[in-house]
């Protein structure tokens, strides 16, 4: 019998606003752009559906499906990066949105996962999840994004 090793990246922010508005946030494909450095994720957000994200000339970034989604508590995407060709033979990762009120606030975990040992998916994500929710947050709390442009990747 042989184990999978699972790699993962998990992210956690508190934000000043509702579970609401942070689902719609999440979800809303034009709210995207102005936190994810212009790209979007196109999808209806029901289980068994089809999610893509999108580069700003329209090419797909990353595709899959959503696998569960309870608005506005939790969805969990079933995602794989086609742009990269070493990323998108690891497969398939799991990416789950977890929503959960505060008081005034919300706490936003993000867990990104895969069954591949030392992923470079997970290394990849590991420095984006930060940029992309550090925007988010300060977006939501103050109406403008930390960082406007995608600053630029380290070398690995």
């Amino acid at each position: 019998m042989t184990t999978k090793s699972l790699d993962q990246f998990v992210y956690v922010t508190f934000i000043r606003t509702t579970p609401e508005r942070l689902w719609q946030a999440l979800t809303d494909p034009e709210f995207q752009k102005q936190y994810w450095f212009g790209m979007h994720q196109e999808s209806d957000w029901r289980a068994g559906s089809p999610w893509k994200m999108v580069f700003t000339d329209g090419k797909t970034a990353d595709a899959g499906e959503i696998l569960e989604a309870e608005p506005p508590r939790r969805v969990a995407i079933r995602w794989r990066n086609e742009f990269r060709p070493e990323m998108k033979a690891e497969g398939f990762s799991t990416c789950v949105y977890e929503i959960e009120p505060m008081g005034d606030a919300v706490q936003l975990t993000v867990t990104h996962s895969i069954e591949a040992p030392q992923s470079q998916l997970i290394r990849a994500v590991s420095g984006g999840w930060p940029r992309i929710l550090s925007n988010l947050k300060t977006l939501l709390e103050t109406g403008k994004v930390l960082m406007p442009e995608r600053p630029p990747v380290a070398a690995a």
